[in-house]
């Protein structure tokens, strides 16, 4: 006889945090703090059935990693007549009234139909951004600075858009950036972007908090086709180094080909519409808003949305490296100036990768764009010490090309197959590849360049945006404390 839902419902609170996942109950009660999304998002389900909610968020096995003394048991249904922890998940919304495929022209088509078709939850977590949202409108408007200077009477009916992206030859200037929580766009998760990679012989850069399982995301891409697509691993750097190790490790047992590490989230940034919808949730169920001060584990208090490591520095990319152990280019993701790009190419990592997380950490951090502007301004040797990614913002396959005129080896892109995926699956992931490969295409004949390699700043007009680079610029920069 298993624990009954009299005896779990007495579990609700703070101090006793039961729940149940998959007929089994769990306590939960230590974890409350150390839970990326915050303690309420666990406690809204105290003494309940959280089977839904968690698939739609974590692999199958995350909740294995719990001590076994938290294990406290299966659940017995006897008193609940509503057998919820065995019920299937349900999409987001009816799937019904999604236009075809072939009428969504372009990337924002993905955008207003994933507004519709999404529950407010997935909506808001794909869409959010911090602050004032200045980041993430900058993100966009910063491409529409640069114009093509095109030449013309060349012949361009043979192009190639081939190039080498992480140790991947790919067939696109282009990679599935990380973007986590898949599965709140469709039952397949992460699976349909590992497939839209394969197909498309492009790479794909899983997140730490892929709602499909690392393994079976390595699965799917090696049984799908061989030697077309790359896995990558984007990783968040957790509070502890063990947990930091035991994902590299795994990436490595995965075969993944780049390890990508984030640099800009010491904490999690201020998503208010996310905050808005939890302190909702978190009304209607109840809960009264934690005090940080009374929540404090040990002698010091957490630090204020500190999901990751709020310690990462420049010497740590030593031990990092080493227990990646070369297996393939170190990356750091998040490098948002010119004097930490140098910073990292003295640091000897394999590449930089232009972001500010979608203008979803710090409001009024630069564009990529203008990141990457600023490096060939101050100092443009970078460019051919390391290869130089990007993300944010990114709406036409001619921002892509505007990237690779400014010395990019590559643009990724994060919530637009979030969006893609969203209702239609692999097909929409297939969809939206197919947009940017045709923009590709047309930019570069327009431009009159027929390979990736031709491209130069001599075709883009890019003044406006130079008008608006900081000229403030720390330099020269001091080496890192430790060189790897």
């Amino acid at each position: 006889m298993g624990l009954n839902k009299s005896e779990v419902e007495k579990h609700n609170s703070r101090t006793s945090c039961w729940v149940i996942i998959q007929g089994k109950v769990y306590d939960l009660t230590e974890f409350l703090d150390f839970h990326p999304g915050g303690a309420s998002s666990i406690l809204r389900y105290g003494g309940k059935d959280a089977t839904e909610e968690y698939e739609l968020i974590h692999p199958p096995a995350t909740i294995d990693t719990l001590p076994k003394e938290k294990h406290l048991g299966e659940y017995d249904v006897s008193e609940d007549s509503q057998d919820a922890a065995n019920a299937p998940s349900s999409p987001p919304k009816e799937t019904n009234g999604l236009p075809p495929l072939t009428t969504l022209q372009n990337l924002g088509d993905f955008r207003s139909t994933a507004q519709k078709f999404l529950s407010q939850k997935a909506w808001i977590y794909y869409s959010s951004a911090a602050d004032s949202l200045q980041s993430d409108a900058i993100n966009r408007k910063d491409w529409t600075k640069i114009h093509f200077r095109p030449r013309t009477l060349r012949r361009v009916d043979k192009i190639s858009t081939k190039t080498r992206i992480m140790a991947h030859d790919s067939a696109l200037p282009v990679f599935i950036a990380p973007a986590a929580l898949a599965k709140l766009g469709h039952e397949d998760g992460e699976l349909c972007l590992g497939r839209g990679a394969v197909k498309w012989n492009i790479p794909y850069c899983c997140s730490t908090y892929s709602s499909v399982p690392h393994v079976e995301i390595a699965k799917c891409m090696a049984t799908e086709t061989n030697e077309r697509g790359a896995l990558l691993f984007q990783l968040y750097v957790p509070i502890d180094k063990f947990g930091a190790k035991k994902l590299i490790k795994e990436a490595r047992r995965l075969r993944c080909k780049a390890l990508v590490v984030t640099i800009d989230s010491a904490v999690i940034g201020k998503r208010e519409e996310d905050d808005r919808l939890k302190a909702q949730l978190d009304y209607d169920a109840g809960i009264e808003p934690a005090d940080p001060a009374t929540t404090a584990v040990g002698s010091n208090p957490p630090v204020l949305r500190g999901a990751h490591s709020s310690t990462l520095e420049w010497e740590d990319l030593k031990w990092i490296r080493e227990t990646w152990d070369n297996a393939g280019p170190l990356v750091l993701k998040g490098v948002q100036s010119v004097e930490d790009a140098m910073l990292a190419a003295e640091a000897g990592v394999d590449a930089i990768y232009l972001s500010n997380h979608g203008g979803r950490q710090l409001d009024y951090a630069p564009s990529s764009i203008k990141t990457l502007l600023e490096i060939r301004k101050f100092c443009p040797s970078i460019l051919s010490k390391l290869d130089v990614y990007l993300d944010g913002g990114v709406t036409r396959g001619s921002d892509v090309v505007k990237a690779l005129c400014l010395g990019a080896k590559a643009v990724g892109l994060g919530r637009t197959f979030m969006y893609s995926l969203s209702g239609y699956g692999t097909a929409g992931v297939d969809r939206a590849i197919r947009i940017l490969d045709d923009e590709i295409q047309t930019t570069m004949r327009l431009l009159g360049v027929t390979a990736l390699d031709q491209l130069s700043p001599a075709y883009i007009n890019t003044s406006i945006l130079l008008n608006e680079l900081s000229q403030d610029v720390d330099l020269p920069v001091p080496q890192p404390s430790s060189k790897l």
